[in-house]
């Protein structure tokens, strides 16, 4: 056989192989508006909490601040920018304070919030002295962490602090717990991980449901950079999954891929499918939650 050719069609067969024929997730992308609704529409049904709080953690990089503003653009129907993101790749969080992240509803006079809420925190960095503290994440899950409490590499938050709050109430305690991870990270820092198995250990003994989100899927994956709605038939992103449910320890079905606005100036409606897919399943666990509290 002539060389070129082998070559050539070795290099087709590996290229398709990076796909399943049929996708081992099943996602309606035609549901895009229905999902919308439903996550437009949620309110909580308990008096005393008016908001469903989200909080988000992870390693450096991650795209937790980038993930906020892309729900944003999602909720509101166009692109905007509440969460400050860094475009710079860097070993050190960008984001520094506490900070919760409301979505306007409406205009003018009329201007109110939709009843979900995501709280950003610093990122979880290598080594003891470095990013947040697992033991502030942990009281931020109890509502003990203030708005704009600004957080200390060195030391985590003390009951003498400033920024601690004594008496959180209902709608200051965190409702669901989400992860953010890049697959277009290689390897995550043995310490790093130890550091997410303690903030979940304490979740769980406080019955807060945790799930994941798997950003930068297209820089990860060239074929499902070339078609998002590959996301689900790539080997790679299903390994990479269940790498990271296998080290975490978060079942696969409570891991999410989504791609975060980046270079969009425009909204697009596979970005925001799958990020409704995730926004969707992350409204029903917090408010199982709070039907419980």
């Amino acid at each position: 056989m002539n060389r070129f050719l082998w070559k050539k069609r070795h290099s087709v067969e590996e290229l398709e192989s990076e796909i399943l024929e049929e996708p081992w997730r099943e996602l309606n992308w035609e549901e895009k508006e229905k999902n919308l609704k439903y996550v437009q529409e949620y309110k909580p049904e308990k008096d005393d909490i008016k908001y469903l709080r989200v909080l988000l953690y992870g390693p450096v990089g991650s795209g937790k601040s980038s993930f906020i503003n892309s729900v944003s653009n999602v909720i509101r129907g166009r692109m905007s920018i509440p969460a400050l993101a860094s475009a710079i790749t860097s070993y050190q969080s960008f984001t520094r304070k506490y900070e919760t992240h409301k979505f306007i509803k409406g205009r003018g006079s009329s201007k109110t919030f939709y009843p979900l809420v995501f709280n950003d925190i610093m990122g979880l960095e290598d080594g003891t002295d470095r990013g947040v503290h697992a033991d502030d994440i942990k009281l931020a899950l109890e509502g003990h962490v203030k708005e704009g409490h600004k957080f200390n590499p060195v030391a985590p938050i003390s009951q003498d602090d400033p920024g601690y709050n004594p008496t959180p109430s209902a709608d200051d305690k965190v409702h669901v717990l989400v992860c953010v991870m890049s697959a277009n990270t290689p390897q995550m820092n043995s310490s790093i991980l130890e550091k997410m198995k303690s903030i979940r250990e304490t979740a769980s003994e406080l019955g807060i449901p945790q799930m994941a989100m798997m950003t930068h899927i297209d820089e990860a994956c060239g074929e499902t950079e070339k078609n998002l709605r590959n996301v689900y038939k790539s080997k790679y992103l299903r390994k990479k999954m269940k790498d990271f449910s296998s080290a975490v320890g978060i079942p696969v079905n409570c891991i999410f891929p989504v791609k975060n606005y980046s270079e969009e100036i425009d909204l697009n409606v596979d970005i925001d499918t799958l990020i409704l897919s995730a926004l969707k399943n992350m409204i029903n666990f917090g408010d199982d939650f709070i039907e419980k509290i």
